[in-house]
């Protein structure tokens, strides 16, 4: 694909000068590519679908100028779209994903994190759904799809974690929201970038997710990731209500999605995905 990358970007940017197109990352859907350009022009991400679906990248570039009007931090800037190819390129923003790049401190990522999801989830949810879906997936069916996923991942986990893990399993799911709201809806480690040398927090990407649905799953994935610590010190960054069945739900939500990672980490994913889930299995289960 890399040759059609160089062919989109001499149309689109016929007087820009490209040195070098590099492979950046795959998932099931799209490809990524880095864009290092001339001197001075900085770099893009290059991002396309597998399949070309020109619905899917015009919804993209609507949903992303809407989001940098709403955003507290940086999200990516389109510079050109090509729908019928269904690709998009957007200029590479500072810093590098926290999943591969730890900060020192991560609490100082909390302000920040509280004051985006508190622009977030105060925008208008009516006005934005057009383009962020309704995403409602109920508690109960979590609950049975964590337990399947488990079942395949259950040898790879410590035997000493397992009752934390277990015990889960055979608990309750929580009440369903009573308010639904504007949400990235997949705030992972992989999704922030940050400056390793001053744990500043500078960048917000992968906005194909964006939905209207329950703001916990918004905090879920900092609980996983970044610990409760962290999603404590950025609910109290966070202007909006939210008690403990909100409380109860992030947690829900948290465990959830470390079975879901850890089992694609072992099957049809990068390994990192399952290396993180168990680093952080422990502090999201206890």
């Amino acid at each position: 694909m890399i040759g059609d990358i160089r062919a989109l970007l001499a149309r689109h940017l016929p007087d820009v000068e490209v040195c070098s197109v590099t492979e950046s990352g795959q998932g099931l859907d799209h490809e990524v590519y880095e864009v290092e350009l001339h001197e001075g022009d900085g770099e893009l991400i290059v991002r396309g679908g597998k399949t070309a679906d020109p619905a899917a990248a015009r919804r993209e570039v609507e949903l992303l100028a809407a989001v940098r009007e709403l955003a507290t931090v940086a999200v990516p800037e389109v510079v050109f779209a090509d729908f019928e190819q269904g690709v998009i390129a957007y200029r590479k923003l500072p810093g590098e994903p926290l999943n591969q790049h730890p900060v020192p401190d991560p609490v100082a990522l909390a302000a920040p994190l509280g004051h985006l999801l508190s622009a977030l989830h105060s925008a208008p949810a009516e006005d934005l759904r057009e383009l962020a879906p309704l995403d409602l997936y109920p508690a109960p069916t979590l609950l049975v799809d964590a337990g399947l996923d488990y079942r395949d991942v259950e040898r790879h986990v410590p035997a000493e974690q397992r009752p934390l893990v277990e015990r889960f399993l055979r608990g309750t799911p929580p009440d369903e929201p009573r308010d639904l709201r504007f949400c990235h809806n997949d705030l992972g480690s992989e999704h922030l970038l940050a400056d390793a040398a001053t744990s500043t927090l500078t960048g917000v990407i992968d906005w194909t997710d964006a939905a209207v649905t329950d703001p916990a799953h918004d905090f879920a994935l900092i609980y996983r990731d970044l610990g409760p610590e962290v999603f404590e010190r950025t609910l109290s960054h966070y202007d909006r209500d939210f008690d403990e069945l909100d409380r109860a739900r992030v947690v829900f939500y948290a465990r959830c999605a470390l079975i879901e990672d850890l089992a694609y980490g072992l099957s049809t994913g990068p390994r990192h995905y399952a290396d993180a889930a168990l680093a952080h299995l422990e502090w999201t289960f206890s």
